[in-house]
């Protein structure tokens, strides 16, 4: 069996405070995860370290059957990350942006400007010629850095909050590429606090709460082991915690 990704113990501690705790899975290559939980609940922790921009404080992590620890810079060549601060270069304009990221992957300009005029169209995303990125709206920003996660055919994507802040028709198109990737045996993991999305989305999915992992596999067999109607069920059932709505001055 081919892994795409395999964590083994990850822990990772800011001092006191342990964000990832001990997290062992592995996800096969060409899976659709969505990896669920409430804020702070050890998410983008686990997205920031498998992605080398945090270093574990204990176990290990392989990405397309390379250790991170010792092939970090060839693992990169081969993932596309939207991180949850987006990280663009704001002073730049959106095809620079790109042209700067295809370069740094070792694309050819041709080849990067044919990418990014598809990106663009498929996206909706047509800023102003001269329009620097940071004039954009939040929505065109996160359509920006979704550009730059996949213009080099990574081989898999990690998406922080990808739907949030896009509109209902680009979002459509959002899910149609990523299912289109996945059927050319893309691994995509994905987080998003839209359960409804994430339901039609994402075959797989792993659930952390307090940096533990309290469920993974199959949505279907989850769901069938909880007994629970819906993925927005088995999430509450699974993490607890849910409060009434009243409010004492209403």
């Amino acid at each position: 069996m081919s892994y795409a990704l395999e964590f083994e113990n990850l822990t990772k501690a800011f001092g006191e405070k342990v964000a990832v705790h001990d997290l062992t899975l592995r996800v096969e290559a060409g899976s659709l995860l969505g990896l669920l939980g409430r804020n702070g609940a050890g998410k983008s922790t686990t997205l920031k370290m498998v992605t080398g921009l945090l270093k574990p404080t204990s176990g290990s992590i392989r990405v397309l059957g390379l250790d991170l620890a010792t092939d970090d810079l060839a693992i990169k060549q081969q993932i596309g990350v939207m991180p949850e601060d987006m990280a663009l270069l704001e002073y730049l304009t959106g095809p620079q942006y790109l042209r700067f990221v295809g370069r740094m992957y070792g694309l050819e300009d041709a080849v990067i400007d044919a990418r990014r005029d598809e990106l663009f169209a498929k996206l909706d995303l047509a800023p102003a010629p001269k329009g620097l990125v940071a004039e954009y709206s939040y929505g065109m920003k996160k359509k920006l850095a979704l550009c730059a996660a996949l213009i080099h055919a990574p081989r898999v994507v990690f998406l922080d909050e990808p739907f949030e802040g896009i509109d209902a028709v680009t979002s459509r198109t959002i899910k149609d590429i990523l299912n289109s990737l996945q059927s050319r045996g893309v691994t995509i993991i994905l987080t998003s606090h839209i359960m409804e999305v994430v339901e039609k989305l994402c075959p797989l999915i792993a659930i952390l709460d307090e940096g533990k992992l309290l469920g993974f596999g199959p949505l279907t067999e989850l769901r069938a082991a909880e007994g629970a109607d819906n993925l927005e069920s088995l999430f509450v059932d699974l993490v607890g915690g849910v409060k009434t709505g009243e409010l004492s001055w209403l």
